[in-house]
């Protein structure tokens, strides 16, 4: 799609070849009407020089010769030669011809002994007639004269009177229309010339104007920046457009900041009312075994006693470990990466999992590498992974831990082949307390997301056919 730029070029393009081809058709038809002049012209003194020739012939076959000793002194001769002449001038035929013909006998070395020849023409005259008597060259002769550009022509007299010739002279004027057409040439010459100034600072205005809209809207603004006008009606059209699509869109900003302030302030009440809930849910449940092994203890000997403290304590180990969970999950730190070398690493995490409990057999498969993560972290991210795996998995199970480099990223993945995550929890499986066992706290999965996200990574539920698998990345950093 060709811009509006391109399109004024384009159309000062074609009017100037417009303006070309009409100036170059206008100089065309004045030479055309000028070579029709020229050969008109031609014709004319072809005619009369022909004609001063035959009645020449006519005059001299009856003539009983000259009364003096030359034809320049032989009065009836020049006024026999200026009769004929007159003659031959009256007989051509009208129309367009010269007015200004005139014509004459020449004698070599005397000079015209009829007709009146121009002074400045006289020289050009002798030439000609030199020419025409030599070898008897009788083609035009155009030359400049103080009147204008004038057209000769001379023709040799054979007869008794020696180095005669007969010539015809015209002024050579321009062919009709010459003033009109410099008028029209210079006309469309200051439109050519007018119209390209025009074009050109339209152009310059337009690209000017366009290149200012574009600056402010490449500023670094939240909101559509309030555009001036440029002047140019159309481009004050688009101008309007966007400074009211500009107030809509904050408008429309402002509405969506109060909706998402709401919106959060919701969600934000809605997890403080499930964290409470959760948290009030974990601490009831010791709290009611608590009191009601003291209740049997007040009621018993010292032996119920004794199995009321120690069951107590055991309460209150839950406690403080769901109150140690709560702090790791709220209490976010920046990461301390150290360098680590994977399988090793991750050999030392399974082994320390079999030693706490009795679990599936835990297969690992990971690349040779050394990273650099925050030791303490993952391994406690990847250890409620492991754990929530060995709680949903049967001991005749597997569980795979892999880990894999990818696209810049340092994948860990934990899958088993237990009954895999109800539909109903996904939604909200990484949310703290929500949990799809009796005896969990519903904490390892957030902590475990927690922790992928303070290292800029992030923890989520990969689809499989059975069982469940969880990926946890984080950016990759090699040693």
């Amino acid at each position: 799609m060709l811009s509006l730029r391109t399109r004024l070029v384009v159309l000062w393009i074609m009017l100037l070849l417009a303006s070309a081809a009409v100036g170059v058709l206008f100089v065309q038809l004045y030479r055309q009407s000028s070579s029709a002049q020229l050969w008109r012209t031609q014709a004319l003194l072809g005619q009369i020089c022909e004609t001063i020739a035959d009645r020449y012939s006519f005059y001299s076959a009856g003539w009983a010769g000259l009364s003096g000793t030359a034809a320049a002194e032989d009065v009836g001769f020049r006024r026999d030669m200026a009769t004929l002449v007159a003659e031959a001038l009256s007989q051509r035929s009208s129309g367009d011809e010269p007015a200004a013909v005139s014509a004459g006998i020449w004698q070599l070395g005397a000079g015209a002994l009829a007709g009146r020849p121009p002074s400045a023409a006289e020289p050009t005259i002798g030439e000609a007639a030199q020419a025409a008597l030599t070898d008897g060259t009788n083609g035009p002769v155009a030359f400049d004269s103080p009147t204008g550009p004038m057209l000769l022509r001379a023709c040799a007299l054979p007869g008794p009177v020696p180095d005669l010739t007969a010539w015809t002279l015209a002024r050579f004027e321009t062919a009709p229309g010459a003033n009109a057409l410099q008028w029209g040439l210079g006309v469309l010459l200051a439109v050519v010339v007018g119209s390209t100034a025009w074009l050109t600072a339209l152009i310059v205005t337009y690209n000017r104007r366009v290149a200012a809209i574009e600056r402010d809207l490449r500023q670094d603004s939240s909101a559509l920046p309030r555009l001036d006008p440029t002047g140019m009606p159309d481009l004050d059209r688009i101008v309007a457009a966007l400074n009211a699509s500009g107030q809509r869109l904050m408008e429309a900003r402002r509405r969506e900041a109060a909706m998402a302030s709401k919106l959060a302030t919701g969600e934000r009440l809605a997890a403080l009312g499930r964290v409470t809930a959760g948290v009030a849910h974990e601490l009831r449940n010791p709290m009611a075994a608590m009191r009601l092994r003291v209740e049997n203890a007040l009621a018993g000997d010292s032996v119920r006693r004794q199995a009321a403290l120690e069951a107590v304590l055991g309460q209150i180990d839950r406690l403080d470990a769901l109150v140690a969970a709560l702090l790791t999950m709220t209490s976010r730190r920046d990461p301390a990466p150290q360098i680590v070398s994977l399988p090793a690493w991750l050999h030392r995490l399974v082994t320390e999992l079999i030693e706490e409990s009795q679990h599936p057999p835990v297969h690992i498969d990971s690349i040779e590498s050394q990273v650099a993560f925050d030791s303490d972290m993952m391994r406690l991210a990847l250890n409620n992974l492991l754990r929530n795996a060995c709680q949903h998995t049967q001991p005749d199970g597997r569980i795979t831990l892999t880990a894999s480099h990818r696209d810049g990223w340092l994948r860990f993945t934990v899958s088993d082949t237990g009954p895999g995550v109800p539909p109903a929890l996904r939604a909200t499986l990484f949310e703290p307390f929500v949990t799809g066992r009796a005896d969990g706290t519903g904490l390892g999965l957030a902590i475990a997301r927690e922790m992928a996200e303070a290292h800029g990574g992030q923890l989520t539920l990969a689809p499989t056919e059975s069982g469940a698998c969880f990926v946890l990345e984080i950016p990759w950093r090699a040693s």
